[in-house]
C-alpha cells in the first residue's frame, strides 16, 4: 500500500504527494510582523479554543474601483473552501474565489517615515483608484 509521501511509478509523484504552490508571496518583513500581532493577540487572552491563528488573505467587492485585498488573523481554515499554505513560519490561508485574483501577488510590510502597514501588490490589477485602496481586474 502506497502512503502519501510516496513516490510511485518512476520515481512521479502523484496528485495526493505533488506540494501545491503557494498563489501568493509573503514576504519575510510581513511575516514576521503577522507573528508579532499573534503573539500579541494570544497574550491578550483573547484566543478561542487551541489559539490557532492563520493570516486570511481575500479579495472583496469594494472601493471605487471594484476590489479591495483584506487581511485578517482568523482562527478558522475550511479544507472544502480554503487553500492554505506556509510562508515563513506563518500559515495562510485564501479561500478559492479570491485565490482567482491574488495569483502572483505579494503580501509586505512597510515601516517607513511616511508609511506603515501591510500592502498587496497584485501585478493581475490594471488599474488602481486615486488613493490606491482599490483597483480593477
Amino acid at each position: 500500500m502506497a502512503t502519501a509521501t510516496e513516490t510511485t511509478g518512476l520515481g512521479m509523484m502523484t496528485d495526493a504527494t505533488r506540494p501545491t504552490a503557494a498563489p501568493l508571496l509573503v514576504t519575510e518583513r510581513a511575516a514576521e510582523e503577522v507573528k508579532r500581532h499573534i503573539a500579541e493577540y494570544k497574550a491578550s487572552g483573547s484566543a478561542e479554543g487551541d489559539g490557532k491563528l492563520y493570516l486570511r488573505v481575500r479579495v472583496q467587492g469594494a472601493g471605487c474601483s471594484g476590489f479591495q485585498n483584506k487581511l485578517d488573523l482568523d482562527p478558522k481554515f475550511d479544507e472544502k473552501t480554503d487553500h492554505k499554505f506556509e510562508a515563513h513560519g506563518i500559515e495562510v490561508v485564501v479561500d478559492k474565489r479570491s485565490m482567482l485574483y491574488l495569483e502572483g501577488a505579494t503580501v509586505d510590510f512597510h515601516e517607513d517615515l511616511n508609511k506603515r502597514g501591510f500592502s498587496v501588490q497584485n501585478p493581475n490589477a490594471k488599474s488602481h483608484c486615486g488613493c490606491g485602496s482599490s483597483y480593477s481586474m
